[in-house]
This record gives structure tokens, sequence and C-alpha cells, in this order.
């Protein structure tokens, strides 16, 4: 009798067992990732998110990293990761790791906890950092208790607080996607990293000397990067690399001051003008650089063409937003134009305009410029070429300096050239047939039920490149919010249904086999 308890017993655990491998081992059903990710994200609303945005985040400010820091310390711990402080020679930044057992591949998913400095006085609430709810009434905004989100949201509900979209709000979808799970025992099929940037909001400093510092806790075989708006057709997104970035200041010299325009106008040289005209040199009347070997390299085979043409975009609604009726002529469209590199005239600045207007012939006149890189150019290289067509122009060059009094009385033409080498981002791509690329596209594709928007290269810049090519692993980003957010603005804010499905894309993720 007591033979044949025992055997009832072991034979129940063993069924027990194979029941649970069973319910382990299957992947969560598509058809169920639209209600998790709903029910979930409610429960997130009302709390990981709304408890996450009421911390300030300025990255200038010490005390702000620290206590975003401590707060995804426990976050992330909550939900099994190990996590560790990567001090870097600018700010402090977090790495959180869970390892699979039996898994060979290890994903690095990238997020930034800080955000832009707020003026609270040009937000339409009172503080930026006590996030607040609200609906669409017309062309404005109506708000929304928070005890009404207690039993469900409407997705074209918002929530505003600064960060909202940018980018704490995908650090809350990862780990609500990680709840999701757990809770449904499932485990990924990666070991999984998660670096947790400080300061990307100003350029993340400190994170190319960590590159070296931390090779070995950092390294992984692929990067997801979760930051930046869905395409404007609010299809699934994947962008497959972002241009970089050099900057150029310059400033034209006239007279040592501002002189009398009836005295000295059609004598003292107007810089001004010298610079109006310089600048004007640099492009043609459609918007294309002429500066010679400006755009060598590029070269947008056919395969790329087809790529480029694949993208959703709305041109009407592209002119409409930004109020143009004509565009420049470089590339035959939105997405051929961001695949050269650009240069930029960002501000000019020389003497006082409107109330404040004054007779004279300006002493000096500034201009600050970018120039968007591609991955086929190289930014010392553009810089190069802009710095020699200045020279050719007659201008005697100077840097990080004012002129001195000999190289006025010399020197006809004279312009200073700032331009700092260190603060120069470069441009990253992965290919959109790699194996990363194809793995998150057939993810996102499956779990959406639609086509996916593949961005080959996103025109704005971020500071992660280096990142990327540092760690030598192929990057893509999938960027999870609204494109209408206000990111870096006041009234930044994050629309409910791109909160929800951006939770279903990190489950998707999470949930996929590579």
């Amino acid at each position: 009798m007591k033979c044949k308890s025992l055997f009832s017993f072991q034979f129940l655990v063993v069924v027990f067992m194979m029941v649970s491998l069973s319910v382990s081992g299957q992947r969560i059903k598509t058809s169920e990732l639209e209600t998790l990710s709903k029910s979930y994200a409610l429960k997130a609303l009302n709390s990981d998110l709304r408890d996450f945005l009421s911390i300030p985040n300025n990255s200038l400010i010490p005390e702000h990293v620290l206590n975003n820091l401590k707060y995804l310390e426990g976050a992330f711990g909550k939900r099994g990761f190990t996590t560790k402080r990567l001090p870097t020679n600018s700010r402090t930044a977090l790495l959180a790791e869970k390892k699979v057992k039996g898994a060979k591949t290890t994903v690095l998913f990238y997020m930034h906890f800080d955000g832009q400095p707020v003026d609270p006085s040009a937000w339409d609430q009172k503080d930026p950092y006590t996030p607040v709810l609200k609906k669409p009434v017309g062309d404005d905004w109506g708000r929304v208790s928070w005890d009404e989100a207690k039993d469900g949201f409407d997705e074209d509900w918002r929530i505003f607080a600064r960060s909202a979209s940018d980018d704490k709000s995908p650090i809350i979808m990862f780990l609500t996607a990680m709840d999701i799970m757990v809770d449904r025992k499932q485990t990924p099929g990666f070991n999984i990293k998660v670096i947790l940037d400080p300061e990307e909001e100003q350029g993340s400093i400190g994170l190319p000397g960590a590159i070296d510092t931390y090779n070995d806790e950092l390294s992984a075989d692929r990067m997801v990067i979760l930051d930046g708006p869905l395409h404007d057709s609010a299809q699934p997104t994947l962008v497959f690399g972002c241009r970089g970035i050099a900057e150029i200041e310059l400033t034209v010299y006239g007279p040592r001051r501002p002189q009398h325009s009836g005295h000295f106008g059609n004598y003292a040289p107007n810089p001004a003008l010298r610079l109006s005209k310089l600048l004007a040199s640099m492009k043609d009347d459609e918007g294309r650089v002429i500066i010679p070997g400006f755009y060598d390299g590029i070269n947008l085979t056919p395969e790329i063409k087809a790529i480029l043409e694949a993208v959703p975009d709305d041109i009407n609604a592209i002119h409409k937003r930004v109020g143009i009726a004509e565009t420049d002529k470089v590339g035959a469209n939105y997405q051929e134009a961001m695949q050269y590199p650009s240069l930029n005239i960002r501000g000019f600045r020389s003497g006082w305009v409107g109330d404040e207007a004054r007779t004279i012939v300006p002493g000096t006149a500034m201009t600050t410029m970018d120039i968007r890189l591609v991955p086929e150019s190289d930014g010392a290289r553009l810089v190069g070429l802009v710095r020699k067509h200045i020279e050719e122009a007659g201008y005697h060059i100077i840097q990080n300096r004012e002129p001195t009094e000999e190289e006025r009385m010399t020197k006809g033409k004279i312009i200073r050239f700032d331009h700092n080498p260190a603060a120069m981002w470069k441009a990253f791509y992965t290919p959109i047939e790699s194996e990363t690329g194809m793995w998150l596209y057939n993810t996102l594709k499956e779990a959406h039920g639609q086509e996916v928007a593949r961005v080959r290269l996103a025109g704005g810049s971020v500071p992660i490149a280096f990142f990327v090519q540092g760690l030598n692993i192929p990057a893509v980003l999938v960027p999870p919010v609204n494109p209408d957010n206000n990111q870096h603005s006041p009234n930044e804010n994050l629309r409910l249904g791109h909160f929800k499905n951006g939770i279903k894309s990190v489950v998707a993720i999470l949930n996929s086999k590579i």
C-alpha cells in the first residue's frame, strides 16, 4: 500500500512537471498580445509610468541623475535583473542584466533616463514633473482625472510630462513587457543586457570612455535601441541607422566696434554682408551644396532606392506639417534627401533688428552651422572642405581666439572658424537585410499584423553611434512613441495607444526566438 501511494505521488509529480514545462515552453500567442498589452498598460499607467515621470531628470543636476538611478535599480531588481552602476568621467550609467539558462545569444537594449531642462512657465500645467492626463477636445486638450483612468483608458488620451516620450516611457514599456513574460511563465530566448544612459540629452559625454572601461560587461551580439517616434504612417517602425553631426561656428570681423552707417557706410566693410555672401556661395539656388567633393561616395543603387521608395511617406502631409510649398532638390524625395550629408545654417546674428535697430555698420557677423553626416562620408573631411572653401574665398582664418591688432591692420578679410572634433558624432547603419534587421522586422510584422515601415537612415543624430561602433555590434532602433510628442519642448506627451503598442512590440521581441 505504501509503495502504491509513493508510486502515485511520483506519477503526479512527473505529470505536474510535464504540464509546467509544456505551459512555460509555449510562446505567448500573437492573438493574446493586444489584450495583455492593454491590461498591463493600464496597470503601469497608474503605477510605474506615473511614478517614474514624477522624478525630475535634468541630466545637468547630479541629484536628479542619482534619484532616477536609485529608482531604476529597484525597478529592474524587482524583475530579477542584476544591476551594476557604471561610473564614467561625467555621470553614472546603469547596466541591468538577466542571464537565460541555455541561451547562446545576448541582446543589449539601450534607453536613456535623462531629459531636457524645462521652463515650467511655458507648459500648460503647473509642474512638468507632475504627470497630467488629457484628452483631445476639438483643437485643444481637456484634463482627465487620474480616478477616471483607474478602470480603463482611451487610446487617444495622453500623459503630459517631461520625458513622457523621450525616453522614460520606453523604459516602462520594457519593464511592463518583462512583467507579462514573468506572469505568463515565459523565458526570453536570449540573454538580456540593458544599458541606461544618464545624459543622452547632453551628448552621452561619458559613454565613449565606458566602452573601453566596461567592454566585457557591455559586450553583446545584437543591440536594440528603444527611443524615438514612429513613422508618420503610424505603422510599426524600424530605423536602421542615424546620421551623425559636426558643428562649425563662423565669425566674420568688420570694424573693431559698430560704426555710424552715415559716416562709414560705403567705406567700412560690412561683416553681415560678407558672411551672407560667403554662406550663399556654398549652395546653389535649389539647396544643393556646391563645395567640390561634398557628396563624394554617395551611391544610391537601385536596391537602395527601392528600400527608400517603400517607406510610406505622405509628402502632402509632411509639407503641411512643416508649412512649405517646395523643397530643396537634394535627392528625389524625402527619404533620398536623408541619405546625403547636409550643410545647415542654424542661425545668424549681427547687429540689431526690429525696435532695437540702429544705424550702424556691425562689428561682427556670426553663424552656427551643422553638417549632418552619413555612413559614407567622413566628418573631418567635410569640415576640411568647408574650411578650404572659406580660404579660397580669400579669408584669413583664426581659431578659438579674437584677431590681433596686427591681423586687423594687415588682413582684409578675417574669419574665426571654431570646430570641436571631439564633439562630432559619427553616423551608423545596420543593413536592412541583416540577421538583426530581419529578426526585428518579422517579429513586429507578426505581432502587429501589418507591414513595418523600414527607414534606412533617420535624419536626426543620436550620440551613441560611437557606442555602437565601439562595441562592434549591429544596432537597430525600435521607436515606440507618437510623432507629435513635443519631445524637448513644452507640453511633451505620450499617446496612450502608443504606450500600449510599445509594450506589445517589446513583448513580441522578448517572446521571439533568435
